[in-house]
This record gives C-alpha cells, structure tokens and sequence, in this order.
C-alpha cells in the first residue's frame, strides 16, 4: 500500500485534462523508477488543479513559443507592453507578469531578466506539456510565484524518431524545428535533442512608419538526457542554448545603419518626430530616435539525481545555473545586461505510512545582475542588484478519509537582497518569512469534485528595468526605494464536474498583496520604483467546459472575469483584460483535423489603468484620444492532413479578420507632455498571418 501511495502522491501528472486532449483521468497509480522521476518535478497532482497543455495541443494552436501555447489558457493572460519592443509578460489569477514563475522540469531556470526578455523565445519545439498552477505557493520551490506558477516539461525519448516541422507565412514568418529522439542500453538511456528557429517580420498596421509588433528571430537548441544507474539511480542533464533578436521602432531600415546614423550625430534631436506632430501620420525623425533593439543570449543548464532508498523513500538532488546576456539599444541609450542565477535543491519523499506522504527539502537561489548605459547623468541609478534566498520546506501529503485529500505544506526563507550601485550601497532588504499552504481535495462522488487552496508568497521587487526600461531616457535619473518584500496571501476553489463526455469547472480566486511595488515620481519629478502604502487585490472568476460530443468532435469553452482594486489598476503600465471568452473546437474526420478557436476580450476604461484622462495624437493635444477601449474578437484556425505515416500537411491562419488596435486608428503611441508613449496598448497589434508547413516523421 505505501508504494502504491507514493507513486500516486507524488504528482500524478494525468489527473487532469489537457485542453483538447478529450481524456479525464482522476487517479493515477504508479511504480517504478522512471515513473516517479517523471513525477517528482511535476506540479500536477492529485489535489491541487492544475491545467495540463499537451504537445498535442500546441501543434494545434501552430504555438512556436510558450506565450502563444498558454494565451487561451483558463486564468492566463500574455500581455504585450511595448510597442516598440513587443515585450511579453504571462498574467496568472490577474496579477502582473512579475509574479508569475516560470520552472522547467520543475525546477526554476529563469532569472529575472530572462524571464521578462526570454519568454518569446521560449521555443515550443520539445516541449512534452505545459503545467499551469494558480495561486501563491503552488509549488513549493516557487515562492516568489505570488499569481501562479507555469511548468515547461521535457519531452522525454519513448522511442527511436526524428521528427522534423517546417513553415512559412505572411508578415515574414518562417519556422522550422527539428525534434529526434533515441533510446539505448534496453531502454535506460533516454537522449532528446531540440532545435528551433522562427523570425516574424516588423508589422505598422496604421501605416506611419513605425512598427507596433516589432521584428522577432530566434533560435534554441536544447539536449535532453535521462540516465537510469541500476534500479535505484536515475540522473537527468538538460542543456539549452537561446538567441534572441528584437527589432522594433522605424520600418525599412535596420540596426546597423541605426547604430551608425547615431554615432555620427549623438546629440541631435528632431524637431518634430511625425509630420504635424500627430503619431497618425508618416514618421520623419532619425531612425535611432525611436528604435528599440534587444539582442540576448541565453544558457541554462540543469543536472537532476533521483535515488531511491526502498519503495518508501527516495531522495532528489537539483543544481541548476542561468546566464542572460543582453545588448539593448533604446532610442539613443545603450543597455548591457549580465544576469547570473544558481539554483540547489535538495529534497526528500517518504510514504511515512499508508495515509501520509512527507516531502522535506532545502534550497538555495542567488542571482546577480550587472548592467551598465552610456547615461551621462549623475542621478543614474544602475539597474544592478544582489539576490539570495535560502529556504526550507516540508510538506505532509495526508489521505485523511476515502474522499478527502490534504496537504499542508510550511515553507521557511531568509531573503536578503542588496543594491550595488555605487550611489545606493547597502542591504535594502534582509528578511525571513514563512509561508504556509494548504490544498484540499473532496470528491463528492464519481463525477462532483470540490478544491480549495491557501497560500502566502512573497516576491523581492528589484529590478527598476522590468518595471519600466524607459528609466534609460535618465536625464533626471531614478531612484529606488524598495525596502520590504512583497506578501500575498491567495485563496482559491475550484468546482469540478467530470462525466465520461463533458467536464466543467468552475473556479474563483482572490489575491492580496502588501508592499506592492509601483512606479512614482518623487517632488522633482524623478521616476521612483517605490512601494504602495496600501493593499493591493484581485478577483477573478471563470468557467472552463470540455464536451466531447462525439469521437472525433470535442468542443472548448472558458469565460473570466477579472475584478482588480484600484491599487492595482494604478499599478499597470498597460491594459489588462477584464473580460475574456474563448471558444474553441478539434474536428477530426478522414485524416482531416480542424482546430479553430475564438476569443472574445470586453471594452475597458482607459483611465483607470493610468492612461491620461486626454492622451493626444499631436503634440499641441488638439485630437485627443477615446479612453474607451472597444471591445473585440479575433479567431485562428488549422487544418492537417495525415498524408502517410511519415507525412503531415498543415495550414491556418492567426487573427482571420485582421483586426488590430492600429488598423482602428488606435496607435498604441499618444503623446503627453511634449513626448509621446508607447504603452498605449489595450488590443491586438499584429494583423492577419496565414501560414503553411509540413511535418515529416521519420
């Protein structure tokens, strides 16, 4: 009974649906080496909920990065927050990009940097699935994760293959991506290797001379190596490789002809940057003036040792280092970046009896990022920081009766965090917190299902550049003034209905954050990443439907509702989304498969998002803008064929009507104060992309 126990408790990653996978398993039992590995650095269990998006699923949804296979997802928003550098930051439960954490294979691989400038480059290629947990402290190596944690899993060899993808489409997109996977030595040496490259093209849909969707290129190799040491051993190797270029701002040019314009004029400014001064009309400034290019290299290794003691316990022992490297350019500012992070963990699974599973562990984080500008300012703040946590956590797993399902697990951190800027030395933050979480599940009977969660969390706000990178226009410098971690605490159920043709579940969610961290002026008008005196909070509601009407025929269904505080609408730089619906259905006829999908985003106040109550088109604010955002809806669709074994054809189209917040003359710059913004941003800002490919097996 203990080693049934313990293969099930230890995160049974079927217990719950994919997003169009059509399969509803609520119980998993397993034993054996390999299955407990694959298991132990899982989110997914058999409490918590967890939605759960297969490789499958991505293939459908033609998703080339992570922020595009996790956008329609329940409880998940991917906001784009400039214009100009197209930069993606993933929303859970309703709270701000920074708050959500980002694991790969359950174990965190991304700094802080790469995970504000790396998450577009993401490559989909390789990826087994996706696991999506709201709430703080849903895992417990992830406590900074105060809106949720989202989990990248490997892809693990299951057989000898090569799979190889190639596609082309409109706006400049090429993707190609190679997966091949081997098994040796009867099976116990299991080697995946992955590479991806994808590029899209700058995109102006309002036709002025400067892009809203900047220009995209990446490429991603990673290898994959799971290695069986006997019965009791098992180690895992992953190393990855990502470059990333963005280019956005002026068309028809490129960075180096940029770069040189600037050099030879640093000091020039134009008098005006748009015929009339009105950002509807044709751009006539010097290119360097509005560009904005980030070139970034990251490397990310992690080594896993899984070692079994007897059936009821086994140890798992975690080391994983990042490097992000990023040389930026910024409308005339120069931004270098070197952001380091190692990662330990050490941890202990121990079936204690039939009803309890303990889970004991220690980590340790420290990240260091270094930046230096060409700002000649002598307020300049560098964006350069100190970052170390050392933490210990248990966890008691306890089926307390039949139906019911606890775990109660009591997390522990000492978080210290320093500014090593010469003009702001010192510790800023020294503190331990505790972190409690809890996670019931009861199930009613075979079909109704009842969870709920607890959890507190916390987050150091340190970076002045993920906030804002408009703190490099430093002529007036800026300034920190962080001295507490931010604390959330989150409640959370879910209502589950499963049958054998239709699921549904309801969810509700509320979040509180003290210390939240927010953008300011002080008296003379320097920027300032300060902290709110008040509390901060969301709700959000939604209810997602899965109905299998027939074999080949599933249909998809999920509608949110988003309620924010006013403390937190002030503290976004761009629009979130209020409410969402999206539709969507997987056809599968004669060696046809049709995936199509439909969203649906509400209208939304401007001004209570900190856009001014008259943003303008012309620097004299004689046009201003509406502060309506007008509510809209996009759809996306795939068709494939299954020609053979080996061969497979695909086409689809992104945005099908095209629509785009530009092409409704809703530049997403305006001007305020003499200067224009470029966070204007409430709608889509790329257009309509059709798209061809073919997918060979072998």
């Amino acid at each position: 009974m203990k080693n049934v126990f313990l293969g099930s408790a230890i995160g049974a990653l079927l217990a719950a649906p994919s997003l169009a996978d059509n399969t509803v398993l609520e119980e998993v039992t397993v034993t054996g080496l390999r299955e407990r590995l694959y298991q132990a650095g899982m989110l997914k269990d058999v409490i918590q909920k967890t939605e759960v998006i297969s490789n499958i699923s991505i293939e459908k949804m033609n998703a080339a990065s992570l922020t595009e296979a996790i956008a329609e997802a329940p409880g998940v928003r991917v906001n784009n927050e400039c214009s100009m550098c197209g930069v993606k930051r993933v929303m859970l439960n309703g709270l701000r990009g920074e708050h959500t954490t980002i694991l790969v294979d359950g174990i965190p691989t991304y700094t802080m940097m790469s995970g504000f400038y790396g998450l577009d480059a993401a490559a989909s290629a390789g990826i087994g699935n996706i696991e999506i947990a709201r709430g703080a402290g849903a895992s417990l190596i992830a406590p900074e994760a105060i809106g949720g944690t989202i989990n990248l899993v490997t892809k693990e060899a299951s057989e000898n293959g090569v799979e190889l993808d190639l596609a082309a489409g409109e706006l400049g997109y090429r993707k190609g991506s190679v997966v091949a996977t081997a098994l040796a030595n009867e099976d116990t040496t299991r080697l995946t290797l992955i590479g991806q490259y994808d590029t899209r093209d700058q995109y102006d849909g309002d036709d002025n001379g400067v892009s809203e969707n900047p220009e995209l290129e990446n490429t991603s190799l990673t290898m994959y190596l799971s290695q069986d040491l006997g019965t009791r051993d098992n180690v895992r190797l992953r190393v990855n490789h990502t470059e990333s270029e963005i280019f956005g701002g002026p068309t028809g040019t490129s960075i180096g002809q940029v770069k040189a314009d600037y050099h030879r004029d640093p000091n020039f400014a134009s008098a005006s940057l748009f015929v009339d001064d009105d950002v509807r009309k044709d751009y006539i400034g010097r290119g360097w003036e509005t560009t904005e290019w980030i070139q970034s290299d990251r490397d990310e290794v992690y080594l896993s040792w899984l070692h079994e003691f007897s059936s009821d316990l086994n140890m798992q022992l975690s080391v994983a280092h990042n490097e992000h490297t990023q040389d930026s350019f910024y409308e005339g500012f120069i931004y270098e970046a070197d952001d380091e992070m190692t990662y330990l963990d050490a941890r202990f699974h121990w079936a204690v009896s039939d009803d309890h599973l303990l889970t004991v562990g220690a980590d340790n984080r420290a990240e260091e990022l270094r930046s230096q500008t060409n700002s000649t300012s002598p307020a300049y703040v560098s964006d350069s920081f100190d970052y170390d946590t050392q933490g210990f956590y248990v966890q008691d797993t306890w089926s307390a009766t039949e139906n019911l399902e606890i775990a109660m697990a009591l997390r522990f951190d000492q978080v210290e965090a320093n500014f090593v800027d010469a003009s702001k030395p010192g510790t800023e933050i020294d503190e331990s917190i505790t972190s409690p979480r809890i996670d019931m599940r009861y199930s009613h009977n075979d079909q109704w299902t009842s969870r709920f969660s607890f959890g507190r969390g916390y987050r150091a706000p340190l970076s002045f550049f993920e906030s804002d990178h408009g703190i490099l226009d430093a002529s007036v410098g800026f300034d920190i003034q962080i001295d507490e971690l931010e604390r959330s605490s989150s409640y959370n159920y879910a209502l589950s209905y499963e049958a054998e043709a239709l699921a549904v579940t309801g969810s509700l969610s509320h979040t509180n954050v003290e210390n939240l961290a927010a953008l300011d002026e002080n008296n003379a008008g320097v920027p300032v990443l300060t902290q709110s005196e008040n509390d901060a909070s969301v709700l959000v509601a939604d209810v997602a439907l899965t109905w299998n009407v027939r074999d080949d025929l599933a249909l998809m269904a999920t509608a949110e509702n988003i309620d924010y505080s006013d403390e937190f609408k002030s503290s976004y730089g761009v629009v979130p989304v209020e409410q969402r619906i999206v539709l969507s259905t997987d056809w599968e006829f004669a060696g046809w498969d049709l995936y199509a999908s439909a969203t649906w985003v509400g209208s939304r106040d401007l001004s209570e998002y900190g856009v001014p109550e008259s943003p303008s088109f012309d620097a004299a604010g004689t046009e201003a803008k509406s502060q309506d955002a007008e509510s809209y809806w996009t759809v996306d669709m795939r068709v494939a064929k299954v020609l053979s074994e080996q061969w497979q054809v695909y086409a689809g189209v992104s945005n099908l009507f095209g629509y785009t917040q530009a092409e409704d003359m809703e530049t997403p710059l305006f001007y305020e104060g003499g200067e224009y913004d470029v966070a204007h941003i409430y709608g889509p800002l790329r257009g309509r992309e059709a798209y061809a490919g073919v997918k060979y097996t072998f």
